[in-house]
């Protein structure tokens, strides 16, 4: 038998979203599974090298938590999974495919690639390879918020901090370290982890001495949450708690959204450790398939314009990948640039 925890029910009251803003999280889901399909094609055609994380099946969280925030204010933080981060945040699909196909045009000029997206301009403090390496950066973006506000006497520093990472960070130390702080000091941060249940090939349940991670929170005495990851509601509302919470100088929030990665851990895994039975647990659970029937059954929206938006997203991302293969390669001249700030 699949032992699966049991998926907790969100407050109908707390999942009521008007057609704008089902729309949005719609457009944004099918955004991030027609790109990764996309990206797949194009690695399995070499057009991509080294290793690309896919992120099939998790994007209610990503959609859920950053459809809350203020776009172009607040900050994101990703993992090694963060394309669809990314493109959450803002970032072009033509900028993030671009990035991937190593160009100039990528938004981290060709420089990071798959597991390493940046931009400045759409506050994405970046994509990070190592485990539970983004934990402390976001950690300090916070800190650097409330020093502005509380010791700089910025009234406008009330930006929120999103930090993504996987269940296997969960047992790094930076993990425990950073909640440590940011509970002390009551740091504007969402710690937001997505368990797909997998740490490459290592089960959840075998690696930690408490599964529920959202448990863990209680040790800081901060609020813990746990989600359906794969409601995109439900994430929204409790990102959107979370989010206010902080904002109103209330402190950080840890929640744990259950989801479950489609593909392998990268396009180089034969995905054969997971079992059937657990996949045929999961795959029915398609949030994007759960929102188009919300939307539909509350008459938010008709199939007919869910239909549209998914061609429109698929044009968009055919002209993405027609961008990204007639951009120029990095200027050799330029190998040594990027790596100091520059004036």
């Amino acid at each position: 038998m699949v032992q699966e925890r049991t998926l907790p029910q969100f407050p109908v009251e707390q999942s009521k979203i008007t057609k704008d803003e089902g729309l949005l999280l719609y457009e944004d889901m099918v955004l991030g599974r027609l790109f990764e399909d996309k990206c797949a094609e194009m690695y399995y055609r070499g057009k991509m090298f080294g290793f690309v994380h896919l992120y099939n099946g998790q994007e209610a969280v990503s959609s859920g938590v950053i459809k809350a925030m203020r776009p172009g204010e607040d900050y994101v933080c990703s993992t090694y999974r963060d394309h669809v981060h990314a493109l959450s945040a803002g970032v072009s699909a033509r900028e993030v495919m671009a990035e991937l196909f190593g160009k100039a045009t990528g938004c981290s000029k060709g420089r990071g690639g798959s597991m390493h997206m940046f931009s400045a301009q759409h506050r994405l403090l970046g994509g990070y390879a190592f485990v539970a390496e983004g934990i402390p950066v976001a950690t300090g973006t916070a800190f650097q918020i409330k020093y502005r506000r509380e010791a700089l006497g910025n009234s406008n520093a009330d930006q929120v901090v999103a930090c993504f990472f996987g269940d296997g960070a969960c047992n790094n130390g930076q993990f425990f370290e950073c909640l440590n702080m940011a509970a002390l000091w009551k740091l504007p941060i969402l710690y937001v982890v997505e368990n797909n249940k997998w740490a490459i090939g290592m089960a959840h349940e075998r690696a930690t001495s408490q599964p529920e991670i959202y448990k863990k929170a209680s040790v800081f005495g901060m609020p813990g949450v746990e989600v359906d990851g794969m409601d995109a509601l439900a994430v929204h509302a409790a990102a959107t708690e979370a989010i206010a919470r902080a904002r109103a100088g209330e402190g950080p929030t840890l929640i744990e959204a259950l989801t479950y990665r489609f593909r392998g851990h990268s396009l180089a895994d034969p995905d054969e450790l997971r079992s059937k039975e657990e996949k045929e647990f999961w795959f029915p659970r398609d949030p994007i398939k759960r929102l188009a029937t919300h939307l539909t059954e509350q008459n938010l929206a008709s199939p007919e314009e869910l239909k549209a938006i998914d061609h429109q997203i698929q044009e968009m991302i055919n002209e993405a990948v027609q961008f990204a293969e007639e951009s120029p390669e990095p200027d050799p001249s330029e190998l040594y640039r990027y790596i100091f700030a520059e004036d």
